[in-house]
């Protein structure tokens, strides 16, 4: 059966308008993807960077915060001379009670005191054992043994004792084992070295483990050390005086060094925070300033592609013919009349722009918007930029 011609120019005419339409729906789907991908201008790396920065730095101030705050406490804190007259003064103290202060003194139990396990002779009044394994485990990343150290076991022993100053003054001390700063003397210290046969060896390499042995310590708080406590001194019901953690929740403190060493120490932990806390808050403010760098580049790209789609329009309609006078043209003759120079891409549109460095002219500005990746579609080379065509 002969098929007509107007029936094949309108054949051609709807399949070049479907061919249009799939085209202008991917172009649009692009440029929907591209605009919804740039309303997000932080990657998920950055963000998991900047959060765990940020989330460091504010635990590494609270830190900071919280040891500046003891810092200055200790430097308030008054040193009261262990005598016969701190009964006295705290008697006529409102509650009998000093929140944050400083004693010094020697340690005197109140009963029968510690005796060492391993050293004849050596007594005090709080005392720790501690088991410890060492060995040597095997880096994957360096490629190499490194140090490995695990608690086995540990005791603590403590028993009542006193900080006795001068003229037979005695101060109660109590709950020691929760106070900072506790440092006590080693009086024993001993390392049982491992011993393994061959089959241990290869097991070792298996497991990524070599254990280097045992070291068992000894440490105690010995009669007659001297001892700095900082910390609540009250007056009991029976005028004995007590030195107590205090009740504002300051940190206590009991130590063999003086009150200076203290709290240089405790200055210098204080520095050490606030600088960790400092590196980690700048490099969040690195991540920040990168992201706003990259977003700011984003918009000077997409103010430059608008004033290139502007200019594109300006030049599309002043080269645009008038309208023929004969009336308003049918598809059919639009499907008859191909566009001269027609965009390699969707083929309805003139080609209006020069792609460079190539200098290429193969498509419409259009076309170029919607190209998923910035390259030539004739040579595949980058897109560095792109001018409109002028054509006299």
């Amino acid at each position: 059966m002969p098929i007509s011609n107007n029936h094949s120019s309108d054949t051609t005419s709807s399949v070049y308008s479907g061919l249009n339409r799939i085209k202008c729906f991917s172009c649009h789907s692009v440029e929907d993807r591209a605009r919804g991908m740039e309303e997000y201008p932080v990657t998920a790396v950055e963000a998991l960077c900047l959060g765990t920065s940020l989330t460091i730095s504010g635990i590494l101030y609270f830190v900071y915060r919280k040891k500046k705050k003891t810092v200055d406490k200790l430097k308030d804190a008054p040193q009261l001379a262990l005598d016969g007259k701190l009964g006295d003064l705290l008697n006529v103290t409102p509650g009998k009670c000093l929140q944050y202060v400083v004693i010094e003194g020697t340690v005197q139990p109140v009963s029968e005191p510690l005796r060492s396990q391993f050293q004849e002779g050596a007594v005090g009044v709080v005392q720790k054992l501690m088991l410890r394994e060492h060995k040597l485990v095997w880096n994957s990343l360096a490629r190499a043994w490194t140090d490995s150290e695990r608690v086995l076991h540990q005791r603590v022993h403590a028993v009542p004792f006193n900080i006795r100053g001068s003229e037979d003054a005695t101060v109660r001390v109590l709950c020691p084992l929760e106070a900072s700063a506790l440092n006590m003397e080693v009086i024993h210290e001993k390392f049982h070295q491992a011993t393994y046969g061959f089959t241990d060896v290869i097991g070792q390499y298996l497991s990524g483990e070599k254990p280097k042995g045992q070291l068992e310590t000894e440490e105690m708080l010995k009669v007659g050390a001297t001892l700095t406590g900082v910390g609540e001194l009250i007056l009991d019901t029976d005028r004995a005086l007590k030195l107590r953690p205090p009740t504002d929740g300051s940190e206590y403190f009991l130590t063999t060094a003086d009150f200076e060493t203290l709290r240089m120490d405790q200055e210098s932990q204080a520095a050490v925070w606030q600088v960790l806390a400092s590196v980690f808050a700048l490099a969040g403010a690195a991540v920040l300033l990168w992201v706003a760098r990259r977003y700011y580049r984003g918009l000077q790209q997409r103010w430059e592609q608008e004033r290139l789609r502007r200019e594109f329009e300006t030049l599309g309609a002043g080269s645009a013919s008038p309208p023929a006078l004969s009336g308003p043209r049918t598809s059919q003759d639009e499907a008859a009349a191909p566009v001269e120079n027609a965009c390699v891409i969707c083929l309805s549109q003139p080609r209006g722009c020069v792609l460079l460095d190539c200098g290429h002219v193969c498509c419409c500005y259009s076309c170029y918007q919607a190209l998923p990746q910035p390259t030539c579609p004739i040579c595949r080379q980058a897109i560095r930029r792109v001018v409109p065509l002028y054509q006299a």
